[in-house]
């Protein structure tokens, strides 16, 4: 497959008059610049109809919240917060059956691509019946995930949570956790079985232990264990310091903050995704941002449940990589979850233009100094959370350049910019005017892996998955 786009997003920046070659596994094995159109045509090229992307990571999504969303904007107590939404949040899981599960992670699977994903990692910890019973197969709650993620045709990244306590001490779990709890050998049952079943080349499996409190030190090592067995490059992403009260528990428990506690005492590297690493000091920040390590950043769902703001200032300028996860999935947008992670350093700051930086080879938007240019803060955004979110899913994806799969996206031109196809001298504004100005729809085309899931705004399931969505939120509901 051949395709050629009048302006396109390499590693290098904004080139002109692109062809880019996918072999059938879905790997690009050529990208051209300044190749004339009609010598593209000659080839067979697929031409596409507006500036062509790298397609982000989502690196945090629990798929079932997508039912409940919008359904606890009320202030259920006094002092509202994670804490009692998270008893909400345990009622409704109650209800969910498997064919449930299926259906409602469809249709969130359809609304990623739609908005310009192109790989989830799925955070999955509802894993028993209602009443906390193992299926007949342990997996099956898994198995509906992977359903789902191969009918739509996005690549999964499947991340079976390790659950079993429900604070440090270690608690007891309590009866709202029942249906995610695993002790340290049907977890690694767990795994197996996953690791055998998973023969869609767009799917691989990480972990997931939920946090230092669910979780003992024996069991996060036996874990790792297992999953090096299996695969020694898998990721592992964990809930770290999303809450000030866990933080605090940590210190009182484990005498240390848990992002410190964490790199004391297990092997954090560039294969980790910290999600909710909201609340660190200094030294921590530092220790992040040198280790290669991802921050899980999920801007909208941070800001629904008060969690706190994330100092991503200083983090990227210690070097710190990022993705972003629509988590739970009060808003499934590209945009959103980086306008609002600039709009949030901005009201802090009270400044402008926060998260804009320096680069090689971008559009000058402002003067250079030693040779680099000036990025846009959409830039630097978006190409931040390439990076970030295809390290998180374990995906040789994030950049349109040879050797990398080829998870791609096509914007429409936006008609308030004055021009049916936006000029490559634009630059870094194709992203900024979709990031930062416009609330309309503007992705039109989705790749993943060398194959078409969205055209022209649509998936061609996705009257069929939005049928049987509406038919499952109408039994939970009920």
């Amino acid at each position: 497959m051949k395709l050629f786009a009048e302006q396109a997003l390499l590693p290098g920046g904004w080139a002109r008059d692109v062809l880019i070659s996918i072999a059938g596994d879905g790997v690009i094995t050529e990208v051209e610049v300044d190749v004339v159109a009609s010598a593209a045509s000659a080839e067979g090229a697929d031409r596409v109809q507006g500036p062509l992307l790298p397609g982000l990571s989502n690196l945090h999504s629990h798929a079932f919240q997508r039912a409940m969303a919008g359904l606890t904007e009320y202030r259920s107590n006094p002092s509202d917060s994670f804490w009692t939404w998270r008893e909400l949040m345990y009622c409704f899981a109650a209800l969910l059956r498997p064919e449930h599960l299926r259906d409602i992670a469809a249709q969130l699977y359809v609304e990623m691509l739609k908005a310009g994903y192109t790989g989830v990692c799925e955070f999955h910890y509802l894993h028993h019946d209602v009443d906390g019973q193992r299926y007949a197969d342990p997996a099956e709650m898994s198995w509906q995930i992977v359903e789902a993620a191969t009918q739509t045709g996005i690549a999964l990244t499947h991340l079976p949570v390790l659950y079993r306590y429900a604070g440090f001490g270690p608690q007891p779990a309590k009866g709202g956790q029942k249906r995610f709890l695993h002790d340290s050998d049907d977890y690694a049952d767990l795994l197996q079985r996953l690791h055998g079943g998973l023969n869609d080349p767009r799917h691989r499996l990480g972990i997931a232990p939920h946090s230092l409190r669910a979780v003992t030190s024996e069991m996060l090592n036996h874990a790792l264990g297992v999953l090096n067995t299996l695969d020694r490059a898998a990721p592992v992403h964990i809930h770290i310091a999303e809450q000030i009260l866990e933080v605090e528990d940590c210190l009182r428990h484990c005498g240390q903050r848990p992002v410190a506690w964490l790199f004391d005492q297990m092997p954090v590297d560039q294969r980790w995704c910290l999600v909710h690493a909201t609340h660190l000091d200094d030294r921590e920040l530092n220790q992040l941002a040198r280790s290669g390590a991802v921050a899980g950043i999920c801007t909208t769902t941070e800001a629904n449940l008060g969690d706190g703001f994330f100092r991503m200032q200083e983090y990227l300028a210690a070097g710190g990589v990022f993705g972003v996860g629509s988590d739970s999935q009060i808003s499934v947008s590209v945009v959103e979850e980086l306008r609002w992670l600039e709009y949030g350093q901005r009201l802090l700051r009270r400044e402008r233009a926060v998260l804009g930086g320096t680069g090689q080879g971008g559009t000058p938007q402002g003067g250079s100094r030693h040779g680099e240019t000036q990025q846009s803060v959409g830039r630097r955004l978006y190409e931040n959370a390439l990076r970030g979110g295809a390290r998180a899913a374990g995906r040789d994806s994030g950049a349109i350049a040879v050797g990398k799969l080829a998870d791609l996206i096509v914007l429409r031109a936006d008609v308030r910019d004055g021009v049916q196809e936006p000029t490559g001298e634009r630059g870094d504004s194709i992203l900024d005017s979709w990031l930062f100005a416009s609330n309309e729809p503007r992705v039109c085309d989705v790749m993943v892996q060398g194959q078409w899931c969205i055209r022209d705004g649509h998936h061609r399931d996705e009257q069929d998955i939005a049928l049987r969505y509406q038919h499952t939120l109408r039994q939970l509901l009920a």
